[in-house]
């Protein structure tokens, strides 16, 4: 009784983790979305992250923020995973997860690593899509 009292909160709590749903600014990368979006002018962010990386859910935060407060942008965020996408990671020249690449067509308009400055993502969104237009 005693083990079986210990291990109810453990499992309840574990199963909590395949019912909340995950919170995300954007959609897993592929090579055909990404080349359509490119195709179609659409303003894409490629979002290199791990979902181990404390970085990266800072940058997640800021960018689903960004989507909720600036649809007008329609900025398309894609998200290559660090661990099982290595071929695209490549591709990208990400040096690490946390990386973030914005895309206007196939012009590739801003590169940072590692930035959680709300403002300076922000900024550079802002700057790189010309659909934002005037902001806050």
């Amino acid at each position: 009784m005693k083990v079986l009292h210990c291990f109810l909160p453990a499992l309840i709590v574990t199963s909590l983790l395949f019912v909340v749903p995950r919170v995300s600014a954007g959609e897993a990368f592929s090579k055909e979305r990404f080349m359509e979006l490119q195709v179609a002018k659409q303003p894409v962010l490629i979002d290199v992250r791990a979902d181990w990386c404390p970085t990266c859910k800072k940058q997640r935060q800021i960018l689903t923020q960004f989507q909720k407060d600036n649809p007008q942008c329609g900025l398309i965020i894609l998200e290559v995973d660090f661990d099982r996408q290595k071929d695209w990671v490549k591709h990208f020249r990400a040096p690490r997860q946390s990386t973030l690449l914005l895309y206007r067509g196939t012009e590739q308009v801003w590169f940072s690593v590692a930035e959680t400055r709300p403002d300076v993502i922000r900024q550079n969104i802002f700057d790189s899509v010309k659909a934002c237009g005037k902001h806050a």
